[in-house]
């Protein structure tokens, strides 16, 4: 994963109040217990929108289904971030589409 990537990405989430970048393996955001947002370790900027809202994404930018793990991340799609001002509305478009998603508890340890 680029270091460029990850920074940006870093940069983008905090942006936004309440809003943390965790994970070191694979960097990731959520809010309510819902991801919404991950750098993959291949360093895709994944970002997870309503189903028409990833068709349309995944359409325009040429790109297949997110697999993670050898399984299909439902809502998920890679985008090809250009710069930061591409990469800021998508992320803030994410975000509130996962504020409507039932909150589900997390784990604390």
């Amino acid at each position: 994963m680029s270091d460029d990537l990850l920074t940006r990405f870093k940069t983008v989430a905090e942006a936004h109040d309440g809003i943390q970048v965790k994970g070191k393996k694979m960097p990731y955001t959520a809010i309510n217990g819902n991801m919404f947002a991950f750098v993959s370790p291949e360093g895709e900027l994944c970002l997870r929108f309503d189903e028409a809202r990833r068709a349309a994404l995944a359409a325009r930018h040429d790109v297949g289904p997110v697999l993670e793990y050898g399984a299909v991340m439902r809502g998920y799609v890679a985008i090809p971030v250009a710069d930061d001002a591409d990469l800021a509305p998508l992320f803030a478009e994410s975000l509130a589409f996962a504020q409507t998603l039932k909150p589900k508890p997390t784990k604390k340890t």
